[in-house]
């Protein structure tokens, strides 16, 4: 079973990487000038990983609590994480244009790398200076209409089964200085078939269950103790779905 699991994760990367390198020049060439070409640039990274993931026999499901009109956004988005192809799980969720806030080592990666670069935004969580910085960034771009993707928890844990991990403050900082509406996202079963970057257990092919929350609203002039309570409601809300849906194995 390992093995088989093995060799799909190797299906995976192989189909990332093709759909990847035939992208290729046209990432290089839209990269040029990316404030103008970003749309397109978001276009790309989508399907590459949409195409990557279907070819490997992964497949989305997404519920949603309430209807959302993606188009009265910018949204900020807050999914929990528990795997690296969570990223393909928001490029089919989201039809609107997006970036990511991540972590510094995604730099490294050769496929990532020229989103990090231009469209999306770093951040090393150990530099208070770089966290400010991004958290300018993420404010510009919801400034120009563009919505916000940033994984709450601050990174994948080490814990196998997963759970749901303590927030970290930042999208909720940003959700109080911009009043962006802020959608809490569950994916529940992608770590079964992808946990965390699939090296240990491999992967496999599947149905990957998401739960759309109802946007939470804010507004600006925040106190620190309001921020608090809007991280603790989103928290709590998908908490509430990942432990009567994600423990089902549905």
């Amino acid at each position: 079973m390992l093995l088989l699991r093995k060799l799909h994760l190797m299906l995976y990367i192989l189909l990332l990487g093709f759909f990847f390198v035939i992208s290729y020049p046209l990432l290089i060439f839209y990269a040029w000038d990316h404030q103008k070409h970003y749309k397109k640039l978001v276009f790309i990274r989508k399907w590459i990983s949409i195409l990557a993931a279907y070819g490997a026999g992964i497949r989305f499901k997404v519920t949603y609590e309430t209807p959302i009109n993606w188009e009265e956004g910018p949204y900020i988005i807050c999914p929990n994480h528990t795997s690296f192809m969570d990223i393909n799980a928001i490029n089919f969720l989201c039809p609107v244009p997006f970036s990511y806030i991540g972590k510094v080592e995604l730099l490294k990666n050769p496929i990532t790398r020229i989103f990090f670069k231009t469209i999306d935004v770093v951040v090393d969580r150990n530099n208070k200076r770089s966290a400010f910085k991004a958290l300018k960034r993420g404010e510009e771009i919801l400034s120009k209409g563009h919505s916000l993707v940033i994984f709450p928890e601050g990174g994948i844990s080490d814990e196998f089964p997963p759970q749901l991990h303590p927030f970290k403050p930042g999208a909720f900082r940003i959700a109080a200085t911009t009043s962006a509406p802020i959608i809490p996202v569950v994916i529940h079963n992608l770590w079964e078939h992808f946990w965390d970057s699939g090296l240990k257990f491999g992967s496999k092919p599947g149905t990957v269950y998401i739960s759309v929350l109802r946007p939470v609203h804010s507004h600006d002039n925040l106190s620190k103790q309001e921020i608090s309570n809007l991280e603790q409601q989103v928290y709590h809300s998908m908490l509430k779905i990942w432990e009567k849906e994600s423990n089902r194995h549905i």
